[in-house]
């Protein structure tokens, strides 16, 4: 990703006006979370998570131990519809805030409780997780919410200076922006490796804001999660937008965001 750089004095950057519903946020820079909010989650991510269950319950039946719970990734936050298949996820579950770190812990318990050392079940967690990226680097399953690309361009047309600030590795993340093909329009990104504290805490905006040389009171936050919004706020950045594709939670999901939108034709930049 080349276009990624530190620049110390962008103070000549524009200023646009970022638009949505009735509301006029003055911006010199957007931040995005990545999955839900560029990427669609529920196409990518749960192909993943179901092959990386397979995988671990596969294990467990080779040693002679319990297998995990056919529900276990509705524990973590995905949904699934009546014949089986998943259909959505919960915006403020582990499998969407949380980092893989996170999820490995998720995974490693269920080993531990179904009669591993916990040594054991952190090292076969990461063994299933290895194989779960591997299937989906060589499937590349990633596709754009509709009207993002348009959105990006809009913003590139006008001078703003774009993010990324995800849960997910950071490397990890330049790999989806480029199958999405994407990456160019983003200066800067930011996974959770990168900081102390991921969200909610303001540490990924505050890095994401440094390394696009602008100030917080400047940026807006567009992401699908509150912790996304809470996150903008505890970094006092201009505006704390949730994506809502699809119309899963509503306002009453979000209760940080200054606005909810269904999708990014509710978006004008100018």
């Amino acid at each position: 990703m080349n276009s990624i750089a530190s620049r110390s004095n962008l103070s000549s950057l524009p200023v646009a006006k970022l638009c949505v519903q009735d509301q006029a946020y003055a911006v010199q820079a957007i931040l995005f979370d990545k999955d839900g909010t560029l990427l669609d989650f529920t196409y990518t991510w749960g192909s993943w998570g179901e092959q990386l269950l397979a995988s671990f319950s596969d294990e467990l039946a080779k040693k002679g131990l319990p297998v995990l719970r056919p529900e276990l990734l509705s524990t973590w936050g995905m949904i699934y519809n009546e014949n089986g298949e998943v259909s959505g996820y919960d915006r403020n579950s582990p499998i969407s805030m949380g980092t893989i770190s996170d999820l490995m812990s998720l995974l490693a318990q269920e080993g531990y409780q179904a009669g591993l050392s916990w040594a054991e079940a952190k090292v076969l967690a990461e063994q299933c997780r290895r194989s779960a990226d591997e299937q989906l680097e060589a499937s590349r399953t990633a596709r754009l919410l509709p009207g993002a690309r348009a959105f990006l361009e809009q913003c590139r047309l006008c001078g703003i200076r774009l993010g990324i600030v995800t849960s997910d590795e950071t490397d990890a993340a330049l790999k989806h922006l480029e199958w999405l093909g994407i990456q160019a329009y983003f200066d800067a990104c930011v996974g959770a490796d990168l900081v102390n504290q991921g969200k909610p805490y303001p540490d990924m905006v505050e890095l994401a804001c440094l390394q696009l040389g602008v100030m917080a009171e400047r940026t807006a936050v567009i992401g699908d999660t509150n912790g996304d919004m809470q996150m903008a706020r505890a970094a006092g950045t201009a505006a704390a937008i949730g994506i809502d594709e699809g119309g899963m939670t509503g306002r009453r999901g979000y209760p940080a965001a200054d606005a909810v939108i269904a999708g990014y034709l509710e978006l004008r930049i100018s």
